[in-house]
């Protein structure tokens, strides 16, 4: 079996792809601070090898195992007031110090989790910039794959996220919703795809390229915001909460349209399985179970 070290593996998305992992038989590590809340994989904790990077010389994690490859999904988004160097550590001082491991123990391959957004909008997006500035740089040393993400959503998702406070808010009817215009369009992607696209990646890796490769993981074709607000309002049959479109004004360096290429991906054998009303329906029903 291969070894697997993951990050992020109590987040959204390293929670899910973690059990598409263990469901392949790979041996999973999983990188976790002492305080994560560990709910969403409370059922594999016994399945894995784990490391609480707080309590430990992260150095000792590479010297242990005999890893072939890192994914690297943790991320601070800085959705709660985090200061800069909070998020820096985050998503830029932690994956260079696992990726400067990993050149050092021979690991083959490095996978990381990236953001469409451009880096001028956040501080999120400025620091996973400039780790990709670092990720290219060390090409040569390590097959550097860097796996770009547009909005992906599903159940039991951040509720600090957009696509989770709007459909919240559907399902629970709330009064009004202050939101843009809505003009801005984006690639909203079911995380069930998602997770097949890093393990078509992980499956083809040995017959990619060596150095760096970039995947760009989206739907086939953008949505507006109005749009996607005004199908998950239909969806949930909600005829109550007024949507106040134009109340906020767009962000500094707001992206209005962009554009994804996901050819490359579908090239090695990725396909896009639930549409955008599939995955919002599943996601809807699952919600509205938790509530």
């Amino acid at each position: 079996m291969k070894t697997i070290l993951l990050t992020g593996a109590t987040g959204f998305l390293g929670s899910h792809l973690l059990k598409r992992l263990l469901k392949e038989n790979y041996n999973v590590i999983v990188l976790k601070r002492s305080f994560s809340n560990t709910f969403r994989i409370a059922d594999h904790l016994t399945d894995i090898k784990s490391y609480n990077i707080d309590l430990i010389n992260l150095e000792d994690v590479f010297k242990e195992n005999k890893i072939d490859t890192v994914i690297h999904c943790a991320t601070n988004y800085g959705r709660n007031n985090e200061s800069h160097l909070n998020i820096l550590q985050s998503n830029l001082i932690l994956p260079l110090t696992i990726l400067q491991f990993s050149i050092k123990y021979n690991i083959k391959t490095f996978i990381n989790t990236d953001t469409i957004i451009d880096k001028n909008i956040n501080d999120y997006s400025l620091s996973k910039s400039q780790f990709l500035e670092w990720f290219k740089k060390n090409a040569d040393l390590i097959q550097t794959i860097n796996i770009s993400l547009e909005h992906f959503y599903g159940p039991n998702d951040n509720k600090t996220k957009f696509t989770t406070f709007i459909i919240d808010s559907m399902i629970k009817k709330i009064h009004s919703v202050d939101l843009t215009f809505g003009e801005q369009k984006r690639y909203f992607i079911y995380i069930d795809d998602v997770v097949e696209a890093f393990l078509t990646i992980l499956k083809n890796k040995n017959s990619l390229e060596h150095g760096f490769i970039n995947y760009e993981v989206a739907t086939d074709k953008s949505i507006s915001i109005k749009d996607f607000v005004l199908m998950v309002k239909k969806i949930t049959k909600n005829t109550n909460t007024v949507i106040n479109f134009g109340k906020i004004p767009y962000r500094n360096n707001e992206l209005m349209d962009c554009k994804i290429d996901i050819t490359k991906l579908e090239n090695i054998g990725w396909k896009q399985q639930f549409t955008l009303e599939e995955g919002l329906k599943k996601t809807i029903n699952a919600e509205r179970n938790n509530l």
